[in-house]
């Protein structure tokens, strides 16, 4: 029998090989626009909803939160509470990815109150959330009423054996060299997010056009499904007509704007700007309030106070734009840009490694006037970050994180905890590094970057990347090969375009696509792309990798060449500072682990507390041994070998005798292990009985003659004696 209250709508359509259905009508019917996304198994509730207009707002308040419920997964949560607290890292990131690619799509004069919640439902631990939370995401407000001006979606590229995989399962994730969220429009790509193995940039290119293929048919879904359930649009006020006064800003402004923008360096250009725009704006305030006007109730006094409100603003937002116009008909026009650089120059780049006499590795880069103190620190197997997702719990045995006080820009502000920006831009840089660290085998140490930005004026990100790579090699962590990062801009308009290598703040804001590309000098290792333009030839995404690729050659040279007396070779020191932490690992029998850790851990306590080391045992009886000081740490593994050492056919041992038997005395040759001397081999010539040779407390030499299946150990009186005797003629 049908259920009369809901009336489900739902389209389907094919994307790497499998269905995704988006859903609408049947759940969360009171927000503004509801899909359910699945995926497989895997289903992501989406919402969009907005307040009502509040009058005084002069900027878009979107918020953009992706929730893993555990229960989609079927846990419990952690901790005291046992409740899901504040977003994860991930949820923060996929937050941010969504955020950043619908906020552009949104009309300037929407300012409305928008919320956008994915909620993760249902978790198979195949199919990613993330990616049916973005469509999800485009569907709600496509449905919506809000003036969304999409359609948009997004899909995952991966590389399995050289071929392309969209939206690969979390098996062929652990297979792929490629790891790319690719958002976009029927027109364009939007958002690009990922990393990579070293991958080159013609194939990073034909990921994304494959890429956006797929987008495609996730838009064309969404389409479909808005023709048939979508709410009519509000309508947007438009603009009133200000040409006027954009004429006479211009005629006030324009000339000593140009000249203030030609000024190169930042704080005397920010200057002379200002000044510019306090002398406009006071003129239009002055004139506005020697107008002759009636004032003879509050309602006459709040118009009045409203209407100076709105010419202020609207003369501050027609010198903003007439400031960014000038900068880029400049660049369009000279091929010259706000710094005097021309498009493909680098700012001067300077590096040191070592310069704190105490950390384990430590990088100081500065390009421009953007530089970051990038610290490595070293440590143990329970120094990794544990990573409780929906469906695993995994060991995170390398992670950076990036720091950005308000000093770095000239502000004064209250600290807080990382925000958003921060954990993406960590995240980017640790993407990009994550390729080239040695394997734990090689080098069993977690590691952890902190990335500290003193001065910021264009991409600290990719500086993060710059300096992480130089306090690895100063920490003695054998990377693969050194990395760097470099931001790039576009402007274009009509058939002029300007790509820009190196931008700077102000070029990223005016820009029409600023993208972040990292590698080495055999491949990319993350890159980082936000589009605002409608259409983008492929060509000139082309040119701006290649563009990218030389700027970040450029900046390899430069960091070998500054830190060439440092690090010979442009490679890691080979060895590490002494206030790092030494590593050992030797391998014992998983049936001897309970030895080395006795009862209730008594017994590895002991030895640390003794030694000052840390010890860390895995099941497989790997046993990792860490200390600065390297006669603790030869000290720390003698006493596990003592413990788990196993006897030695040949070997002769001092032992002390624990039992006499009727055949013979067992002998312990070393703590917890016994072997049998048989009365046959305690002397040369016939034994009447074993006290006659040995009592129990006896110190005894003894070779180890046998090891039987079973372990048991026979031991040699009369064996060891002889050896000695002939060692000693």
């Amino acid at each position: 029998m049908a259920n009369y209250w809901f009336e489900p709508t739902t389209v389907e359509f094919e994307v790497g090989g499998r269905t995704m259905s988006l859903e609408t009508g049947r759940m969360a019917k009171q927000a503004g626009g509801a899909v359910v996304v699945s995926y497989g198994e895997t289903v992501v509730l989406v919402t969009a909803t907005r307040s009502k207009p509040r009058p005084g707002i002069d900027f878009f308040p979107l918020v953009v939160d992706f929730v893993e419920k555990t229960s989609a997964a079927g846990k419990i949560p952690g901790g005291f509470f046992k409740r899901e607290g504040r977003l994860a890292d991930r949820e923060v990131l996929v937050s941010r990815f969504i955020d950043r690619s619908i906020r552009p799509l949104f009309p300037s004069a929407y300012q409305d109150e928008t919320q956008i919640i994915a909620t993760v439902l249902s978790a198979d631990g195949e199919n990613t959330p993330d990616i049916p939370a973005f469509v999800g995401a485009s569907a709600a407000l496509g449905i919506s009423e809000m003036p969304f001006l999409g359609p948009i979606a997004a899909v995952r590229v991966g590389r399995v054996d050289g071929e392309l995989v969209i939206n690969p399962t979390s098996e062929q994730m652990a297979e792929s060299d490629l790891d790319i969220v690719t958002a976009g429009s029927r027109g364009a790509l939007v958002m690009v997010e990922g990393g990579a193995k070293e991958v080159n940039e013609s194939d990073i290119l034909d990921a994304l056009k494959t890429a956006h293929t797929e987008i495609v048919k996730g838009i064309d879904a969404q389409e479909e499904l808005q023709k048939k359930v979508g709410k009519e649009k509000i309508t947007v006020a438009e603009a009133p007509d200000i040409s006027a006064l954009e004429a006479r800003v211009r005629e006030m402004a324009e000339a000593r704007l140009s000249d203030a923008v030609r000024i190169t360096t930042k704080g005397e250009r920010y200057t002379a700007i200002a000044e510019v725009e306090k002398e406009v704006l006071d003129g239009f305030v002055s004139d506005y309030r020697s107008e002759p006007c009636k004032i003879d109730s509050l309602a006459a006094i709040e118009e009045r106070r409203e209407g100076l409100s709105r010419l202020t603003g609207q003369v501050k937002d027609i010198l903003h734009d007439l400031r960014s116009q000038l900068i880029r008909n400049r660049v369009l026009d000279e091929g010259t840009r706000i710094d005097g650089r021309k498009t493909t120059d680098i700012r001067q780049i300077a590096c040191e490694v070592r310069c704190m006499p105490r950390p384990h590795g430590v990088g100081l880069f500065t390009r421009g006037e953007t530089q970051g103190l990038v610290f490595t620190t070293l440590g143990g197997k329970r120094d990794a970050q544990t990573i409780d997702a929906l469906t695993s719990r995994t060991s995170k045995p390398f992670y950076l994180h990036y720091n950005f006080p308000p000093f770095s820009v000239g502000e004064a502000r209250m600290q807080r905890g990382p925000g958003r920006r921060e954990i993406g831009h960590g995240m980017l840089a640790e993407r990009a590094l994550l390729p080239v660290l040695p394997d734990l085998e090689e080098f069993p140490y977690t590691i952890r970057i902190v990335s500290e930005i003193l001065e910021s004026n264009g991409s600290s990100s990719m500086a993060t990347v710059c300096g992480g790579a130089l306090s690895l090699m100063d920490a003695g962590v054998p990377i693969k090969a050194p990395v760097a990062g470099i931001a790039m801009g576009l402007i274009e308009e009509g058939d002029r375009v300007a790509i820009l290598s190196d931008i700077l703040g102000d070029e990223d804001h005016l820009g029409d696509m600023d993208f972040k590309v990292a590698g080495t000098r055999d491949g990319i290792t993350a890159l980082q792309m936000d589009i605002k333009i409608t259409s983008l030839d492929w060509k000139v995404m082309e040119q701006a990798l290649e563009q990218a690729h030389a700027g970040r050659l450029h900046i390899l040279d430069c960091m070998e060449r500054e830190t060439a007396e440092e690090l010979p070779g442009f490679k890691a020191r080979s060895e590490l500072s002494r206030y790092a932490p030494r590593v050992k690992v030797i391998l014992i029998k998983p049936d001897r682990i309970r030895d080395v850790i006795g009862p209730g851990g008594k017994v590895i306590r002991a030895i640390q507390e003794t030694t000052s080391t840390n010890i860390d045992i895995d099941d497989s009886g790997q046993v990792t041994i860490f200390s600065p000081d390297s006669d603790a740490l030869e000290a720390a593994e003698a006493m596990v070998k003592e413990l788990t050492q196993e006897a030695e056919l040949d070997r002769v041992y001092v032992g002390k005798v624990k039992r006499i038997t009727d055949f013979g005395a067992f002998v312990e040759i070393f703590p917890g292990t016994d072997g049998l001397i048989h009365i046959s081999h305690l002397a040369e010539g016939r034994v009447e009985r074993v006290e006659d040779v040995l009592v129990e407390g006896d110190e005894v030499l003894a070779k180890c003659i046998d090891i039987d299946p079973a372990g048991r150990i026979r031991l040699s009186r009369k064996e060891a004696l002889a050896d000695a005797a002939a060692k000693a003629e």
